[in-house]
């Protein structure tokens, strides 16, 4: 590593694949002294994160409403009866929100269905000789969203979770949102997205509890088939331990980017992106990998030069301390390698003629082109969802789309003719299966006479 700076610059590229690039499991977390008091208080005893979660779960399974509204107490101090918010308060939030505020609200949205109605998604029959082969696609009953609470309103979390399921054709969508605190009043800008978004079906619990509620459903919440949307480490617990019973979008953690850049990157413009993405959370993690030593200095200057006036400017000096940096590879070559290794969320290619390079990139949640291109309007509105594979993810998961709010139906319809032509080589392989009732099941359609 070189320089002083809070704002790490590793010049070895196998020391920075084994730690500012090393990737860890879900299952590695480290449980804080705070966290198993916290349990404690809550349950008597000191539990890890996922025996606590797998308690809440059960407790909501068993309890329904009852354990929502008393861990509405215990975990955000907030007495709630009734856990529904009305249509009339999501109206009333954006009549009262500033005008500019609801215009950009207004035009992501748009411009969130737009892009999303562009995805095909196509039921086919192919007719030919021998009957029909083909596949049905529908969209699930039901799709829970979670919007997290947290440190910030996310309304935008909202949208671009709810509108991919609306496009996707999706009857019911469910949306939970941890509760504000003291009256349980929800930040006016989350009722307003889901005021612009036409959601009817909104309940004030966050949290692994409304995970819980979503999967199985208690007398005020519907159970869903899938549940999408990001949340801390409690939420993606759950979601880890109801999947199977429902279907998730995936297992979303602590947001990142990669951003590469040459010597022709503006390196105001590369920390500006970086230090966004850094203030989300202590544990996001944002990258930058150059083959240029003064591009990695001149970012890395930038990044102090900004930081003091920012109002987020500890969470992003506790991200840079622990999961963020430059790395300076020998050539681009080698950046866009580790880039695919790490599998970021978002890939931001602040290179001459990006173009160029896409052919390079294998794994990434969302590709961000040029400087004019960059990741915070991914995060609004540009028009995809932001919800994107994290923790290395992205080697085989994809953004939140049509296909996670839909499924796809075989259909078989075959002739007689094909099916006596077919059974031969069904009971071929159903015998070396050792599996005789299915050898006799296409045994017999050869030897009946029913046309």
């Amino acid at each position: 590593m070189s320089g002083d700076l809070s704002w790490r610059i590793i010049t070895d590229v196998e020391v920075a694949r084994q730690t500012l690039l090393k990737r860890h499991s879900l299952r590695d977390y480290s449980v804080s002294e705070d966290a198993l008091q916290r349990s404690e208080s809550l349950f008597g005893e000191r539990l890890s994160p996922e025996e606590s979660v797998k308690r809440i779960i059960k407790s909501v399974r068993e309890r329904g409403d009852r354990a929502l509204i008393d861990w509405n107490r215990a975990l955000d101090g907030v007495e709630l009866e009734d856990l529904r918010v009305s249509t009339d308060e999501m109206t009333a939030a954006l009549a009262q929100i500033a005008p500019a505020l609801r215009e950009a609200l207004e035009g992501a949205a748009e411009r969130i269905r737009q892009f999303h109605q562009k995805q095909p998604l196509t039921s086919w029959i192919d007719s030919g000789q021998g009957g029909s082969l083909g596949q049905l696609i529908r969209p699930v009953d039901a799709v829970g969203v979670y919007v997290p609470g947290g440190t910030a309103p996310l309304p935008s979390s909202l949208l671009m979770s709810v509108i991919p399921a609306q496009v996707a054709g999706v009857p019911e969508i469910v949306v939970c949102t941890p509760p504000g605190s003291g009256a349980g009043n929800i930040h006016p800008a989350i009722l307003a997205a889901a005021a612009i978004a036409g959601v009817t079906r909104m309940y004030r619990v966050g949290g692994a509890q409304a995970i819980a509620a979503l999967a199985y459903g208690t007398a005020s919440i519907p159970r869903v088939a899938t549940i999408v949307g990001a949340g801390n480490l409690f939420v993606t617990l759950a979601k880890q331990q109801v999947y199977g019973d429902v279907g998730i979008d995936g297992l979303l953690g602590p947001t990142e980017t990669v951003v590469i850049a040459d010597e022709s990157a503006d390196p105001r413009l590369a920390a500006a992106d970086l230090l966004a993405q850094a203030e989300h959370d202590v544990l996001a993690s944002a990258i930058l990998l150059t083959p240029s030593m003064n591009t990695a200095e001149a970012v890395a200057r930038e990044i102090q030069r900004q930081i003091p006036p920012l109002a987020r400017r500890d969470i992003i000096q506790g991200a840079m301390q622990e999961n963020s940096g430059t790395v300076v590879t020998d050539s681009l070559e080698t950046a866009f390698d580790l880039a695919n290794e790490y599998a970021a969320e978002h890939l931001c290619l602040l290179v001459d003629d990006p173009w160029s390079w896409i052919g390079k990139v294998r794994n990434a949640g969302g590709i961000f082109l040029g400087e004019h291109s960059y990741e915070v309007l991914g995060d609004y509105v540009a028009g995809p969802s932001h919800v994107m594979p994290t923790g290395g993810s992205a080697r085989f998961a994809s953004p939140l789309n049509l296909l996670h709010c839909v499924k796809i139906t075989s259909l078989i319809a075959l002739d007689r003719a094909t099916a006596l032509e077919l059974s031969s080589a069904a009971e071929i392989l159903a015998a070396a299966e050792s599996l005789t009732a299915h050898a006799a099941a296409a045994r017999f359609r050869r030897e009946t006479k029913t046309p």
